[in-house]
């Protein structure tokens, strides 16, 4: 079968499904992919079509497929009704709970982000990740909140995806117990910050006092 006779994103759907029992052994390799074309009865010049950047655009797409996938879950819930930490929990739950069948092959996958030269790639992944959760419960902030909402996030999300990777408790109860405390230690540092915040709007401003003692020291001088 050939390229014209198939739509480019069934052709990667195709390959992925092909692909995810190698990798789970083999990693995201050109070999993974070359045995993919082979096990989907595709030729080679679609996988390149589909791939041009090889097996590392097929990881790629895996990573973005389990992204649309956590946001489809997501928009289900009652997000309307439910407390910050908890749409965020259920995020990280829904994308680690949809990877469970996969979870060697996600080992790898970090395994191979987590070479120096493919540091960009995973930067881009982890961050693409955590803005699709902040998105899909209706974040809209636009000043530095943005960045730090998404770092602790950054964080959050890491921490628990690699707790995750070596959890053997039943249905990962023991991962979900690590979110929540890992997710009530960035609501105490919120918490923490808004009273700093709020206590230093009521401090004298340094800039003002400033001012009144120049103001004074211009004064002339008086006999």
């Amino acid at each position: 079968m050939s390229e014209t006779d198939l739509d480019i994103e069934e052709i990667r759907a195709r390959l992925l499904e092909a692909a995810l029992p190698h990798a789970a052994f083999d990693g995201w390799t050109e070999q993974t992919l070359r045995r993919a074309v082979a096990d989907a009865g595709l030729a080679p010049i679609d996988a390149y079509r589909a791939f041009p950047g090889g097996a590392d655009d097929l990881l790629d797409f895996f990573l973005d497929d389990a992204d649309r996938q956590m946001v489809s879950g997501m928009l289900d819930l009652d997000l309307e009704n439910m407390r910050i930490r908890d749409k965020i929990a259920s995020g990280i739950r829904i994308r680690l709970e949809n990877a469970a069948p996969h979870k060697e092959a996600v080992r790898r996958g970090l395994n191979h982000l987590g070479l120096p030269h493919h540091a960009p790639a995973a930067m881009r992944s982890l961050y693409r990740t955590v803005d699709l959760m902040w998105r899909a419960i209706g974040d809209t902030s636009t000043d530095f909140n943005f960045y730090t909402k998404r770092t602790l996030l950054g964080g959050v999300y890491a921490s628990t995806l690699l707790y995750w990777l070596n959890d053997r408790s039943e249905d990962h109860a023991d991962t979900w117990a690590f979110l929540d405390r890992r997710i009530g230690n960035v609501m105490q540092i919120e918490k923490a910050k808004a009273r700093f915040l709020g206590a230093g709007s009521k401090l004298p401003d340094p800039f003002r006092i400033g001012q009144r003692l120049a103001s004074r020291t211009r004064r002339p001088f008086r006999t």
